[in-house]
């Protein structure tokens, strides 16, 4: 038996890849393991390779694993392709439809399955990922009853015979494999999970469920890879909480209906990927400037420009720190979990409407559509807090004719008060203005009034702005990252201290303002700083530098092929680093 295991099914996209994947782990996941999955997947609707790779473990995991225990291939290229990536167990399933072929220089061992022929047999050829993981489960050892509860709530809606057809086609697959496999079945036969029940979710849902949980009742998108997944989500949930979803008909509509929505009072968000910020940049420079919430999510992928819409990369750090004209006061966090960004996102909310500003949730596509175990959610620790918002009527003082809007306080924040409320009116404009709102370009005024809203970010109050992993008072290395490459820099930490290198490791949730304080001592405490992070300038290595200084200890383990970190890649070069630094 093993401890965990990893599988891939691979083909044209628009041939059922995702959903193979979706069945096979779903129900793994009811049987209490933890799952990661990552998908490769093409920017366009119908074909080109795709592949779903996803690992599966007793224990809990963060990362896509570095080699292939099981690849299930629906046409040639899938097996050229990654077939390099199987170790000296590795099993391939092939479709006899494309006559399979083993490469030379490969060890694994290739079984043909006519999974189109068995599923066309009965009654649909759509079947054939049903066929593919019976399959599967012969080599797993798995009873292909535990998938039966996950068929009927995918084909359900379709009727009785429907469901029936598909359980049919997963065990012809089953048996078609085991006669196969003879003495091999169960080959791969995983140790038994615990039975609990967890959540499986990709960031994008977490990230909307977050929103739903803090009181987001409005949200203004429009499509774009890979952040659409949030807007969908809440399309389906958010009516029957009294909230809605709109459509807009470019990023700048988003942006500045979110805006409003927020003036008006209403919890409201939009999200988008890099070439859309690019588009919300000046509105978001309005919310600066009325000290308007406004909660923005950018979920990262390849640029610049279209670039690499459906791979992985973290190119938009600078720009979500420094990319508006001007300056306003702006949060930017940057959860590594799936439920990292449940909770983050629900506290962003609570965030912009205590500091009256811009937060930006950023997510990476690794992150963002990336299927992972999470443990049940803690429903009871959201709460909602909404800063200095005026409610009630407001006695009218004397001389007074506006309400001070855009008070000078001594830590910036101003009172705030929604449309309608008495004596509250006040005069709202994205040009510079005075405390009631009212346009004014005099020096003193612009300078109390740019000094009154950057002192309001000072001192964020936000849980953990640092997730650290300390094993050691003084280490060779500290590793540091952001968004979804926590799961490798913890896999390889282990591999590294097996090596005798004392390793510790800091995952930055809090991007800007930097929270300088609570790394600069775990900078001073480590002989080298290695920053990982999927860009070609090291951003963050950057932002680390101008931040806690000790230049000459940082260095930049960094990937921008579009393809996320694997363990062995961080754990080897890191360890390359460490013997250079030591001879």
């Amino acid at each position: 038996m093993i401890k965990q295991l990893s599988w891939k099914v691979g083909g044209q996209q628009g041939e059922g890849i995702e959903s193979t994947g979706e069945i096979f782990s779903t129900a793994l996941n009811r049987l209490g393991y933890f799952l990661y999955g990552y998908r490769h997947f093409s920017s366009r609707i119908k074909g080109g390779h795709t592949n779903n790779k996803i690992r599966v473990s007793i224990t809990d995991t963060r990362s896509i694993a570095d080699d292939l225990d099981i690849l299930v291939a629906f046409d040639q290229e899938t097996i050229e392709v990654n077939y390099k990536e199987l170790n000296n167990t590795g099993v391939i399933i092939a479709d006899t439809k494309f006559d399979p072929k083993n490469p030379d220089d490969s060890t694994a061992a290739l079984y043909s399955i006519p999974f189109t022929e068995i599923a066309a047999e009965l009654g649909t050829s759509l079947m054939k990922n049903m066929v593919a993981v019976g399959a599967s489960s012969a080599v797993l050892g798995l009873d292909i009853k535990v998938f039966e509860e996950v068929v009927r709530e995918i084909f359900g809606r379709k009727g009785e015979q429907i469901v029936q057809k598909n359980m049919e086609a997963l065990s012809h697959g089953f048996e078609f494999m085991k006669a196969k496999l003879g003495s091999k079945v169960g080959t791969h036969q995983l140790e038994r999970a615990d039975g609990q029940k967890r959540l499986f979710m990709i960031g994008n849902d977490a990230i909307a469920l977050g929103a739903l949980a803090g009181g987001c009742r409005f949200m203004a998108a429009y499509p774009i890879t890979p952040a659409s997944e949030i807007m969908e989500y809440l399309i389906k949930k958010l009516p029957a909480l009294g909230g809605t979803v709109i459509q807009t008909e470019d990023e700048i509509a988003a942006c500045t209906m979110a805006i409003g929505a927020n003036y008006a009072g209403v919890r409201a968000m939009t999200a988008s990927a890099g070439p859309g910020l690019s588009l919300k940049m000046e509105s978001i420079g309005l919310s600066g400037i009325t000290e308007t919430p406004l909660v923005i999510v950018d979920t990262q992928r390849g640029g610049p420009s279209t670039g690499l819409p459906t791979k992985q990369e973290q190119s938009d750090l600078m720009a979500m720190i420094y990319g508006t004209h001007g300056e306003i006061p702006k949060i930017v966090m940057a959860p590594s979990t799936a439920e990292e960004a449940f909770y983050d996102t629900a506290e962003a909310f609570n965030l912009a409407e205590e500091y009256q500003c811009p937060v930006i949730i950023l997510s990476d596509l690794q992150l963002s559509l990336g299927k992972q175990t999470v443990e049940p959610l803690r429903y009871e620790e959201i709460e909602i807090r909404r800063g200095k918002l005026v409610t009630g009527n407001i006695p009218k003082a004397e001389n007074k004719e506006y309400f001070k809007r855009y008070e000078l306080t001594s830590d910036g924040i101003s009172p705030r008060v929604l449309p309608g409320t008495k004596n509250g009116i006040f005069h709202v404009t994205g040009v510079e203005h005075d405390e009631t709102g009212k346009p004014s370009e005099a020096a003193a005024n612009r300078k109390a009034q740019m000094d009154k809203r950057m002192r309001k970010t000072r001192d964020i109050r936000f849980n953990r702005p640092i997730h650290k992993n300390i094993r050691h008072e003084e280490a060779d290395i500290l590793l540091v990252g952001f968004n979804s490459t926590r799961g490798v820099i913890e896999e390889a930490m282990g591999r590294l201290e097996q090596d005798g290198i004392k390793v510790n490791h800091a995952h930055v949730r809090l991007i800007h303002p930097f929270p300088a304080e609570d790394m600069q001592p775990l900078v001073d405490a480590a002989k080298k700083v290695v920053v990982l992070e999927n860009n070609a300038t090291g951003q963050l290595a950057n932002i680390l530098k101008m931040n806690v200084g000790n230049v000459q200890k940082i260095s930049s383990l960094l990937k921008y092929d579009g393809n996320p970190f694997l363990p062995n890649n961080v754990h080897s070069q890191c360890k390359e680093l460490f013997e250079y630094d030591n001879i």
